[in-house]
């Protein structure tokens, strides 16, 4: 069974890998908390074809829980979420990283931090894996001696086995140097055998063709270009396969060995890539992990908490015209992931953030129904339309709700912020959301040239102002990410009816009006007031 092991983090996750038949820990990568970690963690498990995770969960030096064991129990129930059938267990750990880092110490002079995580995180995948799959015999009972004897008989008797035994401990010894030869010449022939197998990893390793380097105008077979597409899901046997039947290396097993051994296999990306039959094994794999694709296609990024008017000027940076965009914008979707949405509002919302690849030439079209096709796999994997309407809300207006935490909050406190925006919705409250008005603004003076100051961007008259008008705004204000559309579906507990970011980057919740503004005096003096 092949397992993940996670030392979680608020900035970075640490990554390792193991298999319980060798049952070796194996530091892997480091995935950086920026919105994208659980798709990049849902990568990992897909290219390792496994959903079995272990969580590093801290502990103090009198083994009790910490704030952060806290956030790695909430992190791991997002987790649990996100990847249907994933199954999470915990590892407790204390200066894990403290002992990662003594490690790397030990091995080599320069190191990232980022490989510190990684191999905390391969310290605690070693130790579950330890701890569940230990059978340490129990000791051998210690043999009485027989005690002396008086009787001449007796000593007789000893005297002779006493003979017996020299003679017995004469025979084993030369039974010890056969055995010893015996080990030494098996010692020989797997030295022999080390150097053979190596000899032919080294050998598979080379390209298939072994030609003169090839010019740009070469008409030589070895040298012309194989389109290899590696897709989304594709597994390590998989993508082994493909290379084999496009005749892009020698032997499947040369190229699984070195992806393991350069801990390579949870970095390999997807997309279309133009090879050789003259590149070695090193070669394919360094441009599967650079992304080295085809010159036909290209990436387009939407990232958690972009606009519209974002995405809009990265399509014309892409080479798209404002005529080609305007009209995929203004064009009628038939779509599941539409139903809910009112035909008066924009696409705001439903453009789901994540890296996607198209062909020089694609349709605007088509790129935005990728990215609405996407969030529609996202809503139905984690059956966000029932746990929306558990709430009293449809699809829409939980994409809705799940913009504005997205431009509100942190991964780790959007499901705290959720929970205020409904208490509000339920009590009637305005959600007072100063970024709401913000994008309303935006949306009427980009430039800015009348809503010049905070006090006028507040009284803007706009149904997406909620600081002016209750309830939800007719539409979203950005294009919430997983954790946000999440975070709205499972609310953390709490009856908080206020929040604000201070300006040590930390939430403050609180109950009245005067605990709010106390929370402002005391934690909000330059964020509170900064340019809206």
């Amino acid at each position: 069974m092949k397992i993940i092991g996670l030392d979680v983090g608020t900035r970075r996750i640490g990554v390792a890998r193991a298999d319980t038949d060798t049952r070796i820990a194996i530091p892997d990568s480091v995935i950086m908390v920026n919105g994208h970690e659980f798709n990049e963690i849902a990568r990992v498990a897909r290219q390792y074809n496994t959903t079995f995770f272990v969580l590093g969960l801290p502990r103090s030096n009198n083994g009790n829980e910490t704030a952060q064991s806290t956030y790695v129990r909430n992190f791991a129930k997002v987790l649990a979420q996100a990847i249907p059938g994933a199954k999470v267990r915990f590892q407790d750990e204390s200066l894990t990283s403290v002992e990662a880092e003594q490690r790397l110490r030990s091995r080599k002079k320069a190191y990232e931090k980022g490989e510190i995580d990684a191999e905390a995180a391969a310290i605690i995948l070693q130790d579950f894996i330890e701890h569940f799959s230990s059978n340490t015999p129990a000791p051998a009972a210690p043999v009485e001696q027989p005690a002396p004897s008086s009787d001449p008989k007796a000593a007789k008797r000893a005297k002779k086995a006493a003979k017996k035994a020299e003679k017995g401990a004469k025979k084993n010894m030369k039974l010890s140097k056969k055995i010893a030869i015996f080990c030494l010449t098996l010692v020989l022939l797997i030295g022999v055998g080390a150097f053979v197998a190596y000899s032919w990893y080294e050998s598979n390793l080379r390209p298939v063709y072994d030609g003169p380097d090839c010019a740009a105008d070469s008409a030589d077979e070895g040298c012309q270009f194989v389109k290899f597409t590696v897709n989304e899901n594709d597994t390590i046997d998989r993508i082994t396969d493909n290379l084999r039947s496009a005749g892009l290396i020698r032997h499947p097993l040369a190229f699984k060995i070195y992806v393991r051994l350069s801990n390579s296999a949870g970095q390999l990306k997807s997309g279309e890539y133009d090879f050789r039959p003259t590149m070695s094994i090193p070669d394919i794999v360094k441009d599967m992990v650079e992304g080295v694709a085809s010159t036909n296609v290209f990436n387009f990024t939407i990232i958690p908490g972009d606009t519209i008017a974002n995405i809009k000027q990265k399509l014309a940076k892409v080479g798209y015209t404002d005529g080609e965009i305007d009209a995929a914008f203004n064009k009628h979707y038939d779509l599941p992931v539409l139903k809910d949405k009112p035909e008066s509002v924009s696409l705001e919302g439903y453009l789901f953030g994540d890296t996607y690849q198209f062909y020089i030439g694609e349709s605007v079209e088509n790129i935005l129904t990728r990215a609405m096709t996407e969030l529609w796999r996202v809503v139905e994997a984690n059956n966000l339309i029932a746990a929306y309407e558990a709430l009293g809300l449809n699809l829409h207006q939980g994409i809705v709700l799940a913009s504005i935490v997205q431009k509100e909050a942190k991964t780790d406190d959007q499901p705290q912020v959720a929970q205020v925006f409904l208490k509000r919705l339920r009590t009637g409250i305005a959600l007072g959301s100063d970024v709401t008005a913000t994008y309303a603004a935006d949306l009427m003076d980009p430039a800015r040239r009348v809503y010049t100051d905070n006090a006028k961007v507040l009284a803007i008259d706009s149904p997406y102002n909620t600081r002016k008008y209750s309830g939800l705004p007719p539409g979203a204000i950005s294009n919430p990410g997983v954790t946000a559309l999440l975070a709205v579906a499972h609310p953390a507990e709490g009856s908080y009816i206020y929040f604000l970011t201070g300006d040590d980057g930390k939430m403050y919740y609180s109950y009245t009006e005067s605990e709010h503004q106390q929370n402002i005096r005391d934690h909000c003096q330059e964020l509170c007031n900064a340019l809206l």
